[in-house]
Protein backbone atom coordinates (compact mmCIF):
# COMPACT_ATOMS: atom_id res chain seq x y z
CA UNK A 1 0.00 0.00 0.00
CA UNK A 2 1.45 3.35 -1.09
CA UNK A 3 0.71 6.17 1.32
CA UNK A 4 -0.09 9.50 -0.32
CA UNK A 5 1.10 12.74 1.23
CA UNK A 6 -0.77 16.04 1.17
CA UNK A 7 -1.20 17.39 -2.40
CA UNK A 8 -0.37 13.99 -3.94
CA UNK A 9 -2.76 12.26 -6.30
CA UNK A 10 -2.64 9.09 -8.38
CA UNK A 11 -3.27 9.43 -12.11
CA UNK A 12 -3.83 6.70 -14.69
CA UNK A 13 -1.23 6.77 -17.49
CA UNK A 14 -3.69 4.85 -19.69
CA UNK A 15 -1.00 2.37 -20.64
CA UNK A 16 -1.22 -1.23 -19.45
CA UNK A 17 -2.34 -0.26 -15.96
CA UNK A 18 0.56 2.09 -15.24
CA UNK A 19 -0.12 4.86 -12.76
CA UNK A 20 1.76 7.95 -11.63
CA UNK A 21 1.69 9.92 -8.39
CA UNK A 22 1.82 13.67 -8.95
CA UNK A 23 2.24 16.36 -6.33
CA UNK A 24 0.35 19.54 -7.14
CA UNK A 25 2.64 21.62 -4.93
CA UNK A 26 5.68 20.56 -6.97
CA UNK A 27 6.47 20.37 -10.68
CA UNK A 28 4.13 18.06 -12.63
CA UNK A 29 5.12 16.52 -15.93
CA UNK A 30 3.85 17.89 -19.25
CA UNK A 31 3.33 16.55 -22.77
CA UNK A 32 7.08 16.99 -23.34
CA UNK A 33 7.58 13.84 -21.25
CA UNK A 34 5.14 11.85 -23.38
CA UNK A 35 6.77 13.07 -26.60
CA UNK A 36 10.26 12.20 -25.37
CA UNK A 37 9.14 8.77 -24.10
CA UNK A 38 7.66 7.86 -27.47
CA UNK A 39 10.70 9.21 -29.35
CA UNK A 40 13.21 7.09 -27.42
CA UNK A 41 14.24 3.90 -29.17
CA UNK A 42 15.88 1.37 -26.86
CA UNK A 43 16.49 -2.36 -27.28
CA UNK A 44 15.73 -5.16 -24.82
CA UNK A 45 19.29 -5.57 -23.54
CA UNK A 46 20.14 -1.86 -23.46
CA UNK A 47 21.41 -0.22 -20.30
CA UNK A 48 19.74 3.19 -19.93
CA UNK A 49 20.22 6.32 -17.84
CA UNK A 50 17.93 9.31 -17.37
CA UNK A 51 19.26 12.72 -16.36
CA UNK A 52 16.73 14.63 -14.24
CA UNK A 53 13.93 12.08 -13.93
CA UNK A 54 11.45 14.21 -11.96
CA UNK A 55 8.68 11.94 -10.69
CA UNK A 56 9.98 9.11 -12.85
CA UNK A 57 7.33 9.19 -15.58
CA UNK A 58 9.70 9.04 -18.58
CA UNK A 59 11.72 6.14 -17.17
CA UNK A 60 8.50 4.29 -16.39
CA UNK A 61 7.08 4.85 -19.90
CA UNK A 62 10.38 3.94 -21.59
CA UNK A 63 10.56 0.73 -19.57
CA UNK A 64 7.03 -0.18 -20.66
CA UNK A 65 7.64 0.67 -24.31
CA UNK A 66 11.15 -0.74 -24.78
CA UNK A 67 11.74 -3.15 -21.86
CA UNK A 68 15.48 -2.38 -21.59
CA UNK A 69 17.76 -4.31 -19.25
CA UNK A 70 17.94 -1.54 -16.63
CA UNK A 71 17.39 2.18 -16.12
CA UNK A 72 19.36 4.40 -13.74
CA UNK A 73 17.43 7.64 -13.10
CA UNK A 74 19.21 10.64 -11.58
CA UNK A 75 17.21 13.32 -9.74
CA UNK A 76 18.90 16.08 -7.76
CA UNK A 77 15.89 17.17 -5.66
CA UNK A 78 15.42 14.97 -2.60
CA UNK A 79 11.64 15.30 -2.35
CA UNK A 80 11.18 14.69 -6.07
CA UNK A 81 13.50 11.66 -5.99
CA UNK A 82 11.45 10.29 -3.11
CA UNK A 83 8.31 10.72 -5.21
CA UNK A 84 9.99 8.97 -8.15
CA UNK A 85 10.83 6.05 -5.87
CA UNK A 86 7.18 5.84 -4.83
CA UNK A 87 6.14 5.73 -8.47
CA UNK A 88 8.64 2.97 -9.23
CA UNK A 89 7.27 0.92 -6.33
CA UNK A 90 3.66 1.72 -7.27
CA UNK A 91 4.27 0.15 -10.68
CA UNK A 92 6.32 -2.78 -9.31
CA UNK A 93 9.45 -1.73 -11.19
CA UNK A 94 12.04 -1.67 -8.40
CA UNK A 95 13.93 -4.48 -10.13
CA UNK A 96 14.26 -2.45 -13.34
CA UNK A 97 14.48 1.24 -12.42
CA UNK A 98 16.91 2.62 -9.84
CA UNK A 99 16.38 6.19 -8.63
CA UNK A 100 19.58 8.00 -7.63
CA UNK A 101 19.18 11.19 -5.58
CA UNK A 102 22.29 13.05 -6.73
CA UNK A 103 23.40 15.66 -9.25
CA UNK A 104 24.43 14.08 -12.53
CA UNK A 105 27.76 15.89 -12.20
CA UNK A 106 28.55 13.35 -9.43
CA UNK A 107 27.79 10.31 -11.60
CA UNK A 108 31.21 8.74 -10.98
CA UNK A 109 30.12 7.89 -7.44
CA UNK A 110 27.29 5.72 -8.78
CA UNK A 111 27.91 4.52 -12.35
CA UNK A 112 30.74 3.98 -14.81
CA UNK A 113 31.68 6.00 -17.85
CA UNK A 114 31.25 4.49 -21.34
CA UNK A 115 28.70 2.06 -19.86
CA UNK A 116 25.28 3.05 -21.18
CA UNK A 117 23.64 2.29 -24.51
CA UNK A 118 21.00 4.99 -24.04
CA UNK A 119 20.95 8.30 -22.13
CA UNK A 120 17.87 10.52 -22.20
CA UNK A 121 16.76 13.77 -20.60
CA UNK A 122 13.97 16.33 -20.35
CA UNK A 123 16.20 18.92 -18.67
CA UNK A 124 15.72 22.47 -17.39
CA UNK A 125 15.91 24.63 -20.50
CA UNK A 126 15.53 28.23 -19.38
CA UNK A 127 18.88 29.99 -19.46
CA UNK A 128 19.96 32.11 -16.52
CA UNK A 129 20.65 35.80 -17.15
CA UNK A 130 20.77 39.05 -15.20
CA UNK A 131 17.05 39.91 -15.50
CA UNK A 132 15.79 36.33 -15.41
CA UNK A 133 12.57 35.84 -13.44
CA UNK A 134 12.80 32.72 -11.27
CA UNK A 135 9.66 30.92 -10.12
CA UNK A 136 9.13 31.28 -6.35
CA UNK A 137 8.38 27.56 -6.11
CA UNK A 138 11.85 26.04 -5.77
CA UNK A 139 10.76 22.72 -7.26
CA UNK A 140 9.45 24.44 -10.39
CA UNK A 141 12.46 26.77 -10.54
CA UNK A 142 15.01 23.91 -10.49
CA UNK A 143 12.97 21.92 -13.02
CA UNK A 144 12.70 24.83 -15.47
CA UNK A 145 15.84 26.93 -14.99
CA UNK A 146 19.52 26.07 -15.28
CA UNK A 147 20.08 26.56 -11.55
CA UNK A 148 21.76 23.20 -10.92
CA UNK A 149 22.53 21.93 -14.42
CA UNK A 150 23.58 23.84 -17.53
CA UNK A 151 23.23 22.58 -21.09
CA UNK A 152 27.02 22.33 -21.37
CA UNK A 153 27.21 20.16 -18.24
CA UNK A 154 24.30 18.00 -19.34
CA UNK A 155 25.74 17.20 -22.77
CA UNK A 156 29.24 16.64 -21.39
CA UNK A 157 27.97 14.12 -18.83
CA UNK A 158 25.79 12.35 -21.38
CA UNK A 159 28.69 11.88 -23.76
CA UNK A 160 30.99 10.49 -21.07
CA UNK A 161 28.35 8.05 -19.87
CA UNK A 162 27.55 6.64 -23.31
CA UNK A 163 29.30 3.77 -25.02
CA UNK A 164 30.76 4.16 -28.51
CA UNK A 165 27.73 4.49 -30.83
CA UNK A 166 25.43 4.93 -27.83
CA UNK A 167 22.37 7.14 -28.29
CA UNK A 168 21.35 10.34 -26.52
CA UNK A 169 17.74 11.55 -26.60
CA UNK A 170 16.71 15.03 -25.48
CA UNK A 171 13.63 17.26 -25.59
CA UNK A 172 14.48 20.96 -25.48
CA UNK A 173 13.39 24.50 -26.33
CA UNK A 174 13.46 25.10 -30.08
CA UNK A 175 14.85 28.62 -29.69
CA UNK A 176 18.04 27.11 -28.25
CA UNK A 177 18.46 24.61 -31.07
CA UNK A 178 21.66 26.17 -32.44
CA UNK A 179 23.28 26.06 -28.99
CA UNK A 180 22.06 22.51 -28.45
CA UNK A 181 23.51 21.22 -31.71
CA UNK A 182 26.81 23.03 -31.06
CA UNK A 183 27.17 21.37 -27.64
CA UNK A 184 26.22 17.96 -29.04
CA UNK A 185 28.82 18.11 -31.81
CA UNK A 186 31.44 19.55 -29.45
CA UNK A 187 30.99 16.46 -27.28
CA UNK A 188 31.09 13.95 -30.16
CA UNK A 189 27.33 13.43 -30.16
CA UNK A 190 26.19 13.62 -33.77
CA UNK A 191 22.54 14.65 -34.27
CA UNK A 192 20.82 11.97 -36.39
CA UNK A 193 17.06 12.53 -36.04
CA UNK A 194 15.26 15.81 -35.30
CA UNK A 195 11.57 16.41 -34.55
CA UNK A 196 10.05 19.88 -34.14
CA UNK A 197 6.84 20.32 -32.15
CA UNK A 198 4.52 23.31 -32.67
CA UNK A 199 1.76 24.28 -30.19
CA UNK A 200 -0.66 24.80 -33.12
CA UNK A 201 -0.73 25.03 -36.89
CA UNK A 202 -0.64 28.83 -36.60
CA UNK A 203 2.46 29.01 -34.41
CA UNK A 204 6.11 28.23 -34.95
CA UNK A 205 7.66 25.17 -33.30
CA UNK A 206 8.67 25.77 -29.68
CA UNK A 207 9.98 22.32 -28.81
CA UNK A 208 12.64 20.15 -30.44
CA UNK A 209 13.45 16.48 -29.84
CA UNK A 210 16.79 15.07 -31.00
CA UNK A 211 18.42 11.67 -31.22
CA UNK A 212 22.22 11.91 -31.30
CA UNK A 213 24.78 9.13 -31.66
CA UNK A 214 28.16 9.12 -29.94
CA UNK A 215 30.88 9.20 -32.61
CA UNK A 216 28.20 8.89 -35.27
CA UNK A 217 28.60 9.91 -38.89
CA UNK A 218 27.30 13.25 -40.12
CA UNK A 219 23.82 13.35 -41.63
CA UNK A 220 20.50 14.20 -40.00
CA UNK A 221 16.91 13.17 -40.73
CA UNK A 222 14.28 15.88 -40.17
CA UNK A 223 10.85 14.48 -39.32
CA UNK A 224 7.58 16.25 -40.22
CA UNK A 225 6.64 18.87 -37.61
CA UNK A 226 4.27 17.58 -34.94
CA UNK A 227 1.31 19.89 -34.24
CA UNK A 228 0.34 19.59 -30.57
CA UNK A 229 -3.03 21.33 -30.33
CA UNK A 230 -6.07 21.88 -32.53
CA UNK A 231 -7.70 25.27 -33.17
CA UNK A 232 -9.59 25.04 -29.86
CA UNK A 233 -6.43 24.52 -27.87
CA UNK A 234 -7.14 20.84 -27.20
CA UNK A 235 -4.44 18.18 -27.52
CA UNK A 236 -4.96 16.49 -30.85
CA UNK A 237 -4.99 12.73 -31.30
CA UNK A 238 -1.29 12.43 -32.00
CA UNK A 239 -0.36 13.84 -28.60
CA UNK A 240 -2.95 11.74 -26.81
CA UNK A 241 -1.71 8.64 -28.60
CA UNK A 242 1.88 9.44 -27.62
CA UNK A 243 0.78 9.62 -24.00
CA UNK A 244 -1.01 6.26 -24.29
CA UNK A 245 1.92 4.70 -26.07
CA UNK A 246 -0.07 3.89 -29.23
CA UNK A 247 1.73 3.38 -32.52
Amino acid sequence: MIKLNKNERIEDLQLNGLKIIQDGSKYCFTSDSAILSNFINAKRNDKCLEIGCGNGVVSILVNQKCNPKEIFSFEIQKDIARLANKNVKLNNLSNKIKIINAPIQDYKSFVNENYFDIVFSNPPYLKMHENCLINENKFVAISKHELTLTLKELISCASKLLKFKGKFFIVYKADRLAELIFELKTNNLEPKILLLVAPSCRKNPNIVVIEAVKNGKEGIKILPTLIANDKNGEYIYTIKSLFRGDK
